[in-house]
């Protein structure tokens, strides 16, 4: 009986590292029509390699985002033509960068990071919708971790192993 216990707490304490072992997001939220910070925690590198890039796609209706420059790495955007035009502040836009690139820099396995980048959560876009940041973490000998999975129809992000972080928009708070 308490080598069953022990293993299922052993079994239970190890499930629960793989499902912490993804790139996150810091905040959960992000309010309609407003800025957001995007801070996603890189809390390893890929089966002991270290990272060496990090390529967050930005999903359509996060606007005009800009990347945190981060001391050691270069920061490259990629910029395409959104699917519709949005309202950013009173003025249409129909273009923004669509993916951010850190590169040139170096995380060991064993260490901890954050890659920062704002956006506005475009006003159109409806309350309780889930937006995923997929990220691709490229490291050392060609080691790569995909983020990307982004649950069906019925599922949820603890169904899959790699899943893309995300955060839910939520309505302005009212004064």
């Amino acid at each position: 009986m308490i080598k069953k216990l022990m293993l299922s707490t052993v079994v239970a304490v190890c499930s629960a590292s793989v499902a912490n072992a993804h790139v996150t997001l810091e905040q959960s939220q992000g309010t309609s029509g407003k800025a957001y910070k995007a801070v996603l925690r890189v809390g390893h590198g890929c089966e002991g390699k270290s990272t060496i890039k990090i390529r967050v796609k930005v999903p359509e209706g996060l606007l005009s985002a800009k990347p945190m420059p981060k001391s050691g790495w270069t920061v490259e955007k990629v910029k395409a033509t959104y699917e519709k035009s949005y309202d950013l502040y009173g003025k249409p836009v129909k273009e923004g960068v669509s993916e951010i690139v850190w590169s040139g820099g170096s995380l060991a396995d064993d260490e901890y990071d954050e890659f920062v980048f704002r956006a506005t959560v475009a006003k159109e876009l409806p309350l309780g919708t889930r937006i995923f940041v997929p990220v691709v973490q490229e490291c050392t000998d060609g080691a790569v971790e995909r983020w990307i999975e982004v649950p069906a129809a019925g599922k949820n992000s603890d169904d899959y192993e790699t899943p893309a972080p995300y955060f839910d928009v939520v309505e302005q708070p009212r004064s």
